[in-house]
């Protein structure tokens, strides 16, 4: 079950370095695309950093709209993952290419992609020069969401192999999170 996030622990649901799937939608026309490059890179205010190419059909909605999702998929995902990062989408409904389930986001008008771990809802910060020379897009982070059974009391649980997350490697080499070690104090 998605529960809320507090905003100020956002940053934990990417921190591991996941391989996402942004969501757009602007104008009554949505895309999904693969992005390997999403961190976090503040707090409070929860904010994050996606680099997301130029020409592009999702630029082109998030510079419509001003919003953007980043959901965090999990190895059930992985077909979907790979082929939402090959295509545009500007010409054929990769949600309906892909059979991909989606639910309403609680304040973006991007949509939430289900079987996810985890969803950042997005505002653009805008940042001209960064978003012109580096196809950098800094989000503030409005709402945050995870699943229960895989985020518990703020922390990443990989029991199940169907639910961890994605980290890709190179031309369609993927490995998942594992499991967790912790430091002996």
């Amino acid at each position: 079950m998605r529960v809320p996030v507090p905003l100020r622990r956002a940053y934990k649901l990417i921190n591991h370095g996941p391989t996402t799937l942004i969501t757009s939608e602007a104008g009554g026309r949505r895309n999904v695309m693969s992005a390997a490059w999403v961190m976090a890179v503040d707090y409070d205010p929860a904010k994050l950093v996606a680099v997301i190419a130029a020409g592009t059909f999702t630029r082109k909605l998030i510079e419509q709209s001003g919003e953007f999702v980043v959901n965090v998929p999990t190895l059930k995902l992985i077909e979907v993952v790979y082929a939402a990062g090959q295509g545009s989408g500007e010409d054929d409904d990769k949600f309906a290419a892909y059979g991909l389930t989606t639910s309403p986001a609680s304040i973006v008008g991007a949509p939430l992609v289900e079987d996810c771990a985890a969803w950042l809802e997005c505002r653009v910060v805008p940042e001209p020069h960064m978003q012109e020379r580096y196809d950098l897009f800094v989000g503030d982070v409005v709402a945050a969401w995870a699943d229960d059974a895989s985020f518990v009391d703020g922390l990443w649980r990989f029991e199940r192999p169907e639910s961890r997350t994605l980290h890709h490697l190179s031309s369609g080499a993927f490995v998942t999170s594992g499991d967790i070690v912790k430091v002996k104090p």
